[in-house]
């Protein structure tokens, strides 16, 4: 039976999006469609009992792009015939074009969605060939591939699609163009996924579709093709993760979980990584490009999000530590700018997913300017990690949590590792090297007692939630870290925060300072110390309630915060990876205590693969 499996597999994909939700079955009596607003719990409210006979079956959870997110927008799309039905990651660039045209052929539209166009125009072209129209194109094919092949090759945009026909009760056909979409492959079962989150309960197996790539799956197994029917052989990769690393193991939301991982996954991802014994930091997957990297004039990192301050971090480091010219893009404004690519430009593209759409054409754009683009991604066989000429992965396994943690950690870690061997290569001396090799094996025990201090941190958070309005700030390596705090306490806690330069606060923000506006200080120790201790003395004297994070030992900070965190003592450079963890639990308990659903915050999703 169907039903089960693809209730439990949305579940495990509703940080991806949770507006709406529907399944469609197919099964004793053609297709049938359950679908409405709101979390899959509700869904699940709605639905029959179980078939025997369902063992296909399509289900979807949404993040809107056109449409209200209401039942009736909610996925899956039933086409005019009422034979063929879809469910869509993406949008249809051209959809308006395509629903005036079927319009004028007499079909008539239910929803406000893009991707209803995908289901009219699949049984519009179904109907023709069934009617013997078109059968001159078949080529062989059946007729349910041949009108999915011939509706794909009219769409501009991003999809990932699975589909089902009542006429082939044991078909079911996925396709892919910007948009992950796997094919889990069981025990006599095969599960199409956007994530391999909903199938690792059930395989550990799956071949990985790429762009304009259609998977047929029936009876007897499956093929893959084209759009344009080219037979294309797809080679069982294994799941990177297993089950019991996506569950919560008795944390009360993921994104607990993941803050509290920071140290194993830290290990993790730069276990192997550091070799005191050689003096060297080896980064295999791009060990044949270091060459190049150290020769480079100019070096370019875009990324979007947590991703992007994580690129602010790495900018830093690689012009302290490496003397590299260097500057984060946001990769969503990067191609629309007509950037400047020059000869010796290598370019970093940052991702956890690996699926981020306008990550993902910053690269195409990058590539297509003749740069060496390289990938930090965390999902392995993702489209990014594949569409970059090298990389390094994460290795942190899956981040649930839509709020990105301990991936953030890890994406600074990396370049921290880059920078530093870049740096030997250039610059620094073999006993800096060694030290900041030395140092960075320390920071997972040092995150620990950062970790300790959950509770008393909830504390500060609980008396501060009242207010709606905060400023983060930090000079130095630590700005970033400060946007990073800012943007945590936005996504979850729905407080609005500005983090900025500490340094910029009184040439305007200033003026928002009152009333016990909190104002949280990254003030570590470190060359700019003097200095933000002059701005923390500011905010207090215009009655800012000052809340600090600062190095443990630092008796002079007590006399002006209200709030104090403390972290281990670290090197200035590596401190944004500690830095941040406080920052982290700090939202997440004033989101709690303001009563939100942490995991799944409202109007965001995990892997944005829409533009």
């Amino acid at each position: 039976m169907a039903q089960p499996i693809l209730i439990e597999g949305l579940k495990r994909l509703e940080y991806r999006g949770y507006d709406s939700a529907g399944v469609a079955l197919l099964g004793c009596d053609g297709i049938k469609i359950k679908k409405t607003e709101g979390r899959i719990s509700a869904l699940e409210d709605i639905l029959d009992k179980p078939e025997v006979c369902e063992t296909f079956g399509i289900g979807h959870t949404r993040w809107a792009t056109h449409g209200a997110p209401n039942s009736i927008n909610a996925h899956p799309h039933i086409d005019y015939t009422g034979k063929i039905a879809i469910v869509h990651n993406g949008i249809v660039e051209n959809y308006n074009t395509l629903k005036k045209w079927l319009i004028s052929e007499g079909i008539q539209f239910v929803t406000e969605t893009d991707s209803e166009v995908i289901a009219q125009m699949i049984g519009y072209f179904y109907a023709k060939v069934t009617n013997g129209q078109d059968d001159q194109s078949l080529n062989g094919q059946n007729k349910f591939e041949w009108a999915v092949q011939r509706t794909l090759r009219e769409l501009h945009g991003t999809f990932g699609l699975a589909i089902i026909c009542s006429d082939y009760p044991n078909m079911l056909i996925g396709a892919r163009k910007g948009s992950p979409l796997i094919l889990g492959i069981g025990n006599n079962e095969y599960i199409l996924a956007s994530d391999a989150a909903a199938i690792v309960e059930h395989t550990t197996s799956a071949i990985y579709l790429s762009d304009n790539e259609i998977v047929t799956v029936a009876l007897d197994g499956f093929h893959t093709t084209t759009i344009n029917n080219v037979a294309v052989a797809k080679d069982v990769e294994p799941i990177e993760f297993s089950l019991e690393q996506i569950e919560l193991g008795g944390f009360e939301h993921h994104m607990l979980k993941e803050i509290f991982e920071q140290p194993e996954s830290l290990s993790i991802c730069m276990g192997g990584r550091l070799n005191r014994q050689e003096h060297r930091i080896r980064l295999g997957g791009i060990e044949k490009y270091l060459r190049e990297l150290t020769r480079t004039k100019r070096l370019i990192i875009t990324a979007c999000g947590t991703a992007f301050h994580a690129g602010l971090v790495g900018e830093f480091l690689f012009e302290q530590l490496a003397r590299i010219p260097a500057e984060t893009e946001y990769a969503s404004e990067f191609r629309y700018r007509n950037p400047i690519i020059e000869d010796g430009t290598v370019v970093i593209s940052i991702s956890q997913s690996g699926e981020t759409l306008d990550t993902l054409a910053a690269v195409e754009e990058a590539k297509e300017r003749g740069a060496t683009v390289l990938g930090i991604v965390n999902v392995v066989g993702s489209t990014i990690a594949r569409a970059t000429d090298a990389g390094v992965y994460l290795h942190v396994g899956p981040e649930i949590g839509v709020a990105s943690t301990k991936a953030f950690t890890a994406q600074v870690a990396v370049l921290t590792m880059l920078a530093v061997e870049l740096g030997r290569r250039r610059l620094i001396s073999t006993a800096q090297a060694d030290k900041y090799i030395t140092e960075l094996s320390l920071i997972p025990e040092k995150i620990k007692k950062v970790l300790e201090q959950s509770d008393h941190i909830k504390e500060i958070a609980q008396a501060n939630i009242e207010k709606n309005n905060w400023l983060f700030l930090g000079r130095g390596v630590n700005y970033p870290v400060a946007l990073e705090g800012a943007l945590k306490l936005k996504e979850i806690s729905y407080i609005h925060a500005e983090g900025l330069p500490a340094a910029e606060m009184k040439h305007g923000p200033i003026a928002l300072i009152a009333d016990g506006m909190p104002a949280v200080f990254i003030a570590t120790s470190g060359l700019q110390y003097d200095k933000i201790m002059g701005n923390i003395a500011e905010v207090k004297a215009r009655g800012g309630r000052i809340i600090v994070v600062a190095t443990e030992g630092d008796k002079e900070i007590m006399k002006c915060a209200d709030h104090v965190i403390t972290i281990p003592d670290v090197p200035d450079l590596l401190q944004p990876m500690i830095a941040v963890v406080p920052l982290q639990l700090l939202a997440y308990h004033a989101a709690v205590l303001r009563g939100h659903d942490v995991d799944k915050p409202r109007n965001l999703a995990k892997s944005v693969t829409v533009e």
